[in-house]
């Protein structure tokens, strides 16, 4: 598990300001859920976690079960811990599946009978599209490629995920069986988990925690203990939709 601490975080692409977070503590072991309308932040917030982008201003601090600090942005320490998926950049295209996870594996250093071992568990995920099709990861579908960044980002067993729309691309079942996983997977390691998606109800269904994110600013923060930020969710967005001006 892994507890974030966010302190004056800023980033703006000229005038549009896409993160601006004076203070925010994601808490070792939750299962945060990321949720807001399209351009609220949520991309940028998670690749500045990443250190894939610099902030303008503020920082991200890291601190993982072992006690080991991190400041993302000045060491490298916090990969070994950390599993992400964002989109399909993050995936190296030219490479079948097999052969991503078996550098995905070597670069965690996960001996290969471990990792073996690890993807059996994902089989049911994956649905027989994507192992044994003697594909390259740039052959296949968007969902495949989905499944894919997900796999590879949960194979180290890591004790931060992050996961960018992870349910888009996905069918109605693969949706309901990566919930599973992820809620699986939280149960049984601990995990800080932190999720952005469309998908309202998915997010409810699996968050512990909800974030509102808009504008950049997170506007709610709010437990989910059995559902309970549903209806506080739904009132906030339907309210969006009231307000609206006609066309």
């Amino acid at each position: 598990m892994a507890n974030i601490k966010i302190q004056n975080l800023k980033k703006s692409f000229g005038e549009t300001i896409a993160v601006d977070i004076p203070s925010f503590e994601i808490n070792a072991g939750d299962m945060l859920g990321l949720v807001g309308n399209n351009g609220a932040g949520k991309t940028t917030l998670f690749r500045l976690m990443l250190d894939l982008l610099q902030a303008d201003d503020g920082q991200i601090s890291m601190e993982f079960a072992n006690g080991i600090s991190i400041d993302p942005s000045k060491s490298e320490e916090w990969k070994h811990h950390t599993g992400a998926y964002i989109d399909d950049a993050f995936l190296i295209d030219f490479l079948t599946p097999e052969e991503y996870f078996q550098f995905v594996a070597q670069a965690s250093d996960i001996p290969a009978a471990d990792a073996e071992e690890r993807i059996k568990r994902y089989e049911h995920f994956m649905q027989g599209e994507v192992l044994g099709q003697k594909k390259l990861i740039r052959d296949l579908s968007a969902g495949n490629k989905q499944k894919v960044g997900i796999v590879g980002a949960m194979l180290s067993q890591p004790d931060l995920l992050i996961l960018d729309e992870p349910f888009n691309f996905l069918d109605p079942s693969a949706q309901i069986i990566l919930k599973r996983l992820l809620t699986e997977y939280h149960q049984q390691t601990g995990a800080t988990i932190v999720i952005s998606s469309h998908n309202l109800q998915h997010t409810i269904d699996i968050s512990t925690r909800i974030a509102l994110l808009e504008h950049g600013h997170i506007v709610k923060d709010l437990p989910n203990e059995q559902g309970s930020a549903e209806q506080e969710l739904e009132d906030y967005f339907s309210g969006q939709t009231m307000e609206m001006p006609e066309e």
